[in-house]
């Protein structure tokens, strides 16, 4: 049993690592703020600072899956963090910002993998909007009225 174990796990980190090498880094465009990691408390069953767990990948996957897992992965370790801030519409705010550039992510994805128009300008108008109120969420953040 121990050397199912131990051969599944040795396959899922090559999964990941050979995903990584495939699907560029997320999040790059957008920083998700510091101050939405800082003062966070740990999360229930979670050390502070540990990734969120998210889908499992696999090389069987194709590239467009691979690429709204990772997005969906880090949205919802943003997510977290950011809702476990000690101030409720601090942790509000943080958390729809994470949530915000998840809907980026994977609406980048469908403009890199996408073959559809329509769905293609729905998009790219979700990366306009999603991105204009991300900017006013982290003006409102770092006026630092909380």
């Amino acid at each position: 049993m121990n050397g199912i174990l131990e051969t599944t796990c040795a396959a899922a980190v090559l999964g990941l690592m050979l995903m990584v090498t495939v699907v560029p880094a997320r999040g790059k465009e957008i920083p998700y703020p510091e101050k939405c990691r800082a003062n966070a408390m740990a999360m229930p069953g979670q050390i502070k600072g540990e990734a969120a767990k998210g889908p499992e990948m696999s090389s069987e996957m194709t590239d467009y899956q691979k690429s709204f897992g990772l997005g969906m992965r880090e949205m919802n370790t943003n997510m977290m963090a950011g809702m476990m801030q000690n101030d409720a519409d601090v942790a509000f705010v943080c958390g729809m910002i994470a949530h915000h550039i998840g809907a980026i992510s994977m609406a980048e994805t469908e403009l890199a993998h996408g073959d559809n128009e329509a769905a293609k300008s729905m998009a790219q108008k979700i990366i306009d909007a999603q991105k204009a109120e991300i900017e006013s969420m982290k003006a409102w953040l770092e006026k630092g009225e909380k």
